[in-house]
């Protein structure tokens, strides 16, 4: 009966045993997916933050468009009052050419000139007849052969 008995204990110890290690590679299992969930519930979170963020934004740049709109709008309409009160009130030509954008005939802006290389009446390396020597024979005149382009 010992034997028996040791045959007994031996199954039970090794179904025990059984029992803790697939409880312990459960355990390990199960650890892996709740970590996984854990961050994919994290990523979705962090999506839908990214796109709130982005909603807010594309609704921020629409109020401030509209905003600048609004501003220019009012400029334009103040600068038109302003003009026409100084139609009505100004007496002074000068100013109500000011205020309407208009240039007085006194004044000229001085348009920058095209740059050159000479100075004025005298010919440059830029002038057409640079370089080229007229022939004058004593005796007679010969007629200049025409001279091919100069590139």
């Amino acid at each position: 009966m010992n034997e028996s008995n040791i045959d007994w204990i031996l199954a039970i110890a090794c179904f025990l045993a059984g029992i803790g290690i697939g409880a312990l590679c459960y355990h390990l299992m199960n650890a892996n997916v709740a970590r996984n969930q854990k961050v994919r519930q994290r990523l979705a979170e962090t999506e839908l933050e990214l796109n709130q963020v982005k909603d807010g934004l594309n609704d921020h740049f629409a109020k401030v468009a509209d905003l600048a709109a609004s501003i220019q709008r009012q400029s334009h309409d103040l600068e038109l009052h302003l003009v026409q009160g100084a139609d009505k009130l100004v007496d002074d030509l000068k100013l109500k050419r000011r205020l309407h954008g208009q240039q007085e005939e006194s004044e000229e802006i001085d348009a920058p000139e095209v740059p050159r290389d000479y100075a004025d009446g005298t010919g440059g390396t830029l002038a057409e007849d640079y370089g080229i020597r007229q022939r004058h024979n004593a005796g007679r005149q010969q007629e200049d052969s025409p001279q091919p382009p100069r590139y």
